[in-house]
């Protein structure tokens, strides 16, 4: 597995979490003034309190809890630091609500998924800032507890690269570094510039491409999936947006192989102006959003790409507070643990 050492202790713990673990663990890894950016409701967290607020409540839902990493890179920025990035499922028997920031997300009572991305800046062998986004919502859907629209592309356990080589990729990473900002490039394009033509999907994109975008918004197949399901409601309600490169935003970028990750907190600017996207109303303000991205290549197009994006960040930035509306919503459900029978007989 190529990962940095400075994230080894942390990575075990988390395989087969247990609180003493864990919480050992993360005093093991992160710096004393470590910063962890944490995806909303969160918000900033220290590394001191890392533990009792994400880690804690989320093993009082799943006490069987365990990480499972799907793609491990490692690299240095253009800026010079050293950057890890880490994509997999956080997975366990939920048998009781997950208490996020006050609001409980229902339990399941059954095997229950949640992807994270995560990055790490690494100094002195030791993790001085993290920047995390967990797919809070799949959690929701899971549980029949998500407020919000429904979403238009396919909800699934995302699943590691089809080439099951994500946790060794090795090599320079620089070409597909740059054929991944060439296609952004080019994206950005429309609809400023042009039709859809603009953007040169099928010169970037192997034709049966997988996108795998947060639920809330959902995965995608190919030109069509990925067109139909996500691109053409997001910018028909935004479509001024701005990545990291054409402003002040900033976003951290390093490959390996046939692998390429960013992460940007936040690296894209955007005017909520039209209706269509997730439910969201045409408010005709500014929205910042914060994505953590993932591509691999294959014969010298995209062929997968992890996507999340804090989509509760972003309606919060819209003035709905998604987990307060599910509490609304599940007032009368019964939000006590359970104990399953280990068995019938």
């Amino acid at each position: 597995m190529t990962t940095h050492p400075a994230l080894s202790a942390f990575q075990s713990a988390a395989a087969t979490a247990t609180t003493d673990g864990l919480r050992a663990a993360i005093a093991d890894t992160f710096a004393a003034d470590a910063t962890v950016k944490m995806c909303a409701p969160f918000g900033d967290v220290t590394a001191a309190d890392a533990f009792e607020t994400l880690y804690a409540p989320l093993l009082t839902a799943m006490p069987d809890l365990e990480r499972r990493d799907m793609i491990t890179l490692t690299g240095t920025t253009a800026e010079g630091e050293t950057w890890a990035g880490h994509m997999g499922n956080y997975m366990g028997t939920m048998t009781a609500p997950w208490s996020v920031k006050g609001h409980h997300i229902p339990l399941t009572g059954h095997l229950t998924h949640m992807r994270y991305h995560e990055f790490f800046r690494i100094k002195d062998g030791k993790v001085t800032e993290a920047q995390i986004i967990w797919d809070i919502p799949e959690v929701m859907m899971q549980a029949h507890a998500w407020p919000m629209a429904p979403q238009l592309g396919k909800a699934l356990c995302t699943p590691a690269p089809m080439t099951q080589d994500g946790l060794t990729a090795t090599g320079d990473g620089q070409a597909t570094m740059d054929h991944v900002i060439a296609m952004l490039t080019d994206l950005c394009k429309h609809p400023a510039q042009g039709g859809p033509e603009v953007m040169n999907l099928e010169a970037y994109w192997h034709p049966r491409f997988n996108w795998y975008g947060p639920h809330g918004i959902g995965t995608g197949r190919g030109i069509a999936g990925f067109r139909n399901w996500h691109q053409i409601p997001f910018l028909r309600a935004m479509p001024d947006r701005k990545l990291d490169a054409m402003g002040d935003l900033m976003s951290h970028w390093f490959a390996q192989g046939d692998y390429v990750c960013e992460t940007g907190w936040p690296n894209m600017r955007l005017t909520l102006t039209d209706d269509g996207w997730m439910g969201t109303a045409p408010a005709g303000r500014e929205v910042l959003l914060r994505s953590l991205d993932f591509w691999r290549m294959e014969n010298g197009k995209i062929r997968e790409n992890w996507v999340l994006v804090d989509l509760l960040d972003l309606y919060a930035q819209c003035g709905v507070d998604v987990l307060a509306r599910m509490s609304e919503f599940n007032k009368a459900r019964n939000l006590g643990p359970i104990r399953l029978p280990e068995s019938q007989f």
